[in-house]
């Protein structure tokens, strides 16, 4: 009884130092490169007379792994045997539908692949077993299919920034969290320092050029400068348009006058290259985590004092990256960017619109009014559209406005919601509306007490002059139709009609 749990604590002793290999009902230690070594060394005190009990006790070592190891003549460590193909693998049974999946897109991911089999095929593996099938599948599918893939396509290089050089700037869409509101539409404006990480957020209903350039506005006033360059991917508010991977890309007119006024360099990103702006990307999922899960907001105002609040806890938190306090490293930031000038620049966004027989000019599903006075159906007028305002103007000087050779026909307020009249009733000045409608439940011969009666028609001059004509006193002789055959001689004296 005694040696069965001597045995038994060996075994665990070996088992906890090292690996264990079962042979023949015993465990015999396959030990580490440094560890063989160390016991090879007794090998000469071994056949010097040492026994194999002595030289267990000086290594630490069962008197059965002394013994194999010593009597083995092999020149190298030991190696364990290798284990992949002993077991089944959980993925087995559906590596063909897998394989499948990857030669109709071979870029498919993981985690839709293991949901599908869950769903469809009532896989029980976790989503690691399909990761490593698959890191062994994707090159051999795409040889099958002769993608030859670049070996630094999933690779980017890391780079940091000096204070003050750069910022990055990004959209979010946070869905309908005012739905209950009227608001069906929310977006999120980001910009993020790249040397301290600092943010700045704020929320919009719309994406246009306006808006965009209005949050870059707040964006500096928050941070109180402007970086050097600021880093966008492709957005049509900064690029006019695409163009072939390699080539120039051609600004905004807006964009290149907003980043003039305030002395930045407009870097943008390659196409599909998301990785470039990742400082940016990462904090617009750490915004809505922090910010706007598990709350309810009433307003836009809301929204941007839940982060406003949020910013201090922000700075005081330790950055992962750099592994220094937000706060700490962004006075640096703040104290190297450019200062803003005076006057501000107000970006309008300029589109051509028709003049309706209403007079209405529709803009972003809302209506707004012109004057009826100065504009005819069909007209063409250019709308030019702020934050707050839209002013429509027309494409020539407009004949006695005041100053002279000015196009402005209307100032409107923004809408705020899609769908809306905004409309000044002044512009309908001299067209019908209608007031001069009226309805009676009296018959045309009723007199009515309350009525002026009208008077009298002039009479007819014509009718006049035959009243008064003696003309109109003659008298007519009357003759039967008989008399008038008989003198067409179209009858006889006796009667008879003639053939």
């Amino acid at each position: 009884m005694t040696v069965v749990i001597w045995v038994s604590v060996t075994v665990s002793a070996e088992l906890a130092v090292g690996r264990a290999e079962p042979k023949g009902g015993r465990y015999f230690m396959i030990l580490d490169p440094e560890e063989w070594m160390d016991l090879r060394r007794f090998r000469a005190l071994h056949e010097a007379g040492v026994s194999i009990s002595a030289i267990a006790r000086e290594t630490g070592h069962d008197w059965r792994t002394v013994k194999k190891y010593l009597a083995q003549l092999q020149p190298g460590p030991p190696t364990t045997p290798p284990r992949r193909g002993t077991q089944s693998r959980v993925v087995e049974p559906f590596v063909d539908v897998i394989d499948a999946w990857l030669r109709a897109d071979v870029n498919i991911k993981g985690t839709v692949i293991h949901e599908r089999l869950v769903a469809d095929y009532g896989f029980t593996g976790h989503y690691q077993r399909v990761k490593m099938y698959l890191a062994e599948a994707r090159p051999r599918v795409r040889a099958e299919l002769g993608i030859d893939v670049d070996a630094l396509t999933d690779l980017h290089r890391r780079f940091e920034v000096t204070p003050g050089a750069q910022g990055q700037v990004d959209w979010g869409d946070e869905g309908d969290v005012l739905a209950h509101v009227g608001i069906e539409k929310v977006y999120s404006f980001h910009m993020v320092l790249s040397y301290s990480r600092d943010p700045f957020c704020c929320y919009t209903t719309s994406m246009d050029l306006g808006v965009f350039w209005d949050c870059h506005r707040r964006g500096f006033a928050h941070f109180g400068g402007a970086p050097a360059s600021l880093v966008y991917d492709r957005t049509k508010t900064v690029v006019r348009r695409h163009v072939a991977p390699g080539k120039a890309v051609p600004l905004h007119p807006e964009a290149v006058a907003f980043a003039g006024h305030y002395d930045f360099d407009i870097d943008v990103l390659a196409a599909y290259r998301p990785t470039g702006k990742g400082r940016v990307e990462r904090q617009v999922d750490i915004v809505r985590d922090h910010v706007l899960a598990g709350r309810f907001f009433d307003s836009i105002e809301e929204l941007d004092a839940a982060f406003t609040s949020w910013v201090p806890i922000r700075r005081g938190q330790v950055h992962r990256t750099h592994g220094e306090v937000i706060g700490v490293r962004a006075v640096r930031d703040h104290a190297a960017l450019r200062s803003l000038p005076v006057t501000p620049y107000l970006v309008a966004d300029r589109h051509l619109r028709r003049v309706g027989k209403d007079c209405l000019v529709s803009f972003a599903a809302s209506l707004y009014s012109t004057p009826a006075r100065r504009v005819h159906a069909g007209q063409t007028v250019e709308v030019r559209v702020t934050p707050a305002t839209v002013a429509i103007h027309s494409l020539t000087a407009i004949p006695g406005a005041e100053p002279a050779g000015s196009t402005l026909l209307a100032v409107h307020p923004r809408a705020t919601v899609r769908g809306s009249w905004v409309v000044d009733e002044r512009h309908w000045d001299g067209l019908p509306d209608g007031s001069g409608r009226a309805t009676t439940d009296r018959h045309h011969d009723d007199p009515d007490p309350l009525r002026t009666p009208e008077p009298a028609p002039e009479p007819n001059p014509l009718a006049a002059l035959l009243t008064r004509s003696s003309a109109a006193q003659v008298v007519v002789g009357r003759r039967s139709l008989a008399a008038y055959e008989e003198a067409a001689g179209l009858t006889h004296g006796n009667g008879t009609t003639a053939s």
